[in-house]
C-alpha cells in the first residue's frame, strides 16, 4: 500500500442531466479524481442510502436506460482517456440482455472494469471472463460479514482490484475508521489483490487514515449530494465537487 492516495469517486450516469453529471465529472477529475466509478441507475440499488437511490430513481424517471448511461460514460472516457472508468451497477442490468453482450458493449464504450455488488465472485454469471475477454477486469465486492474462510478464499482468487466495503448497512452514513476496519483491509488484501476503501467516506481525514492499509479511497454519495444541492448552479456545483475531491484526495 501506499501513502499517496487515489481517488475513484462515484456519480450516477445522467445524475440530474447528462450535462451536470459531466459538469461534475470534470471538477471530480480537476480535484484529483484518478479513477471513476460511474453508476448505471437502478430501481432498487440495495446497498445505496437515500442520496444514490433518489438520484436513481430522478434519472429513471426519465425514461433513462442503460444504452443512455454507456453514451455518458463514452462521452466521459473520449474527453478523459487516461482515466480508468468502471461501472458499479446490479446483476439483473447486466443479466438481462446477457452478460457477454453487455460487456461488450461496456468495453467499446471505453470501460475498465465492472463492479457488480450482488453477483458473488465465486457464482458470478461468468462475469469475470466476459470481462477478460473484452480487455476489462471484474472487481469483486468484499464485505465484513464475510466468513473469514471466504474471505480469505475471495483474497486469493488473483483479482486485479477487490472493492472492500468498509461496514456492513447502506452507503451514505459516515464511516469511521478503527482496528476491525484496518484489519479487515489487510486480510482483503493479503493475496496481493489492489483494494479500494469505500462505503460511507466524506472527508480528508478518513482518506489519512485509510491510506496506509488501501490502494485507493472510494466516495459516493458525498458527491451526490454536492451535485443535489447545487443543481441548478452548474458554477457552485463545479467548485465545491472540486473542494471536497480536492480534500479527499488530500495526499
Amino acid at each position: 500500500m501506499s501513502d499517496k492516495i487515489t481517488l475513484m469517486s462515484h456519480l450516477v450516469a445522467g445524475y440530474p442531466t447528462d450535462e451536470l453529471a459531466l459538469t461534475a465529472t470534470r471538477a471530480l477529475v480537476a480535484g484529483g479524481a484518478g479513477m471513476l466509478e460511474i453508476q448505471l441507475p437502478f430501481s432498487d440499488p440495495s446497498a445505496d442510502g437515500p442520496a444514490i437511490q433518489e438520484a436513481c430513481t430522478k434519472v429513471l424517471a426519465r425514461n433513462y436506460r442503460t444504452q443512455d448511461g454507456l453514451h455518458f460514460i463514452e462521452t466521459v472516457h473520449k474527453e478523459f482517456p487516461e482515466i480508468p472508468i468502471y461501472i458499479m451497477s446490479y446483476g439483473s442490468l447486466v443479466y438481462t440482455p446477457g452478460v457477454a453482450a453487455f460487456c461488450k458493449k461496456a468495453a467499446q464504450a471505453g470501460v475498465s472494469g465492472m463492479i457488480i455488488p450482488d453477483l458473488p465472485f465465486d457464482n458470478d454469471e461468468g462475469l469475470t471472463q466476459a470481462c477478460k475477454e473484452n480487455g476489462m477486469e471484474n472487481i469483486p465486492v468484499a464485505a465484513p460479514s464475510m466468513a473469514p474462510e471466504r474471505l480469505s478464499k475471495l483474497a486469493g482468487a488473483g483479482f486485479d482490484h477487490i472493492y472492500a466495503a468498509l461496514r456492513a448497512g447502506i452507503t451514505g452514513s459516515k464511516t469511521t475508521i478503527d482496528s476491525n476496519t484496518t484489519a479487515f483491509l489487510s486480510a482483503v488484501g493479503k493475496g496481493k489483490s489492489k483494494v479500494l476503501g469505500g462505503f460511507g467516506i466524506t472527508t480528508g481525514e478518513q482518506s489519512k487514515a485509510l491510506a496506509p492499509f488501501v490502494d485507493a479511497v472510494v466516495a459516493g454519495s458525498v458527491f451526490v449530494r454536492i451535485i443535489t444541492e447545487h443543481q441548478h448552479d452548474a458554477a457552485a456545483l463545479s467548485r465545491a465537487i472540486e473542494a471536497k475531491a480536492r480534500e479527499i484526495a488530500c495526499c
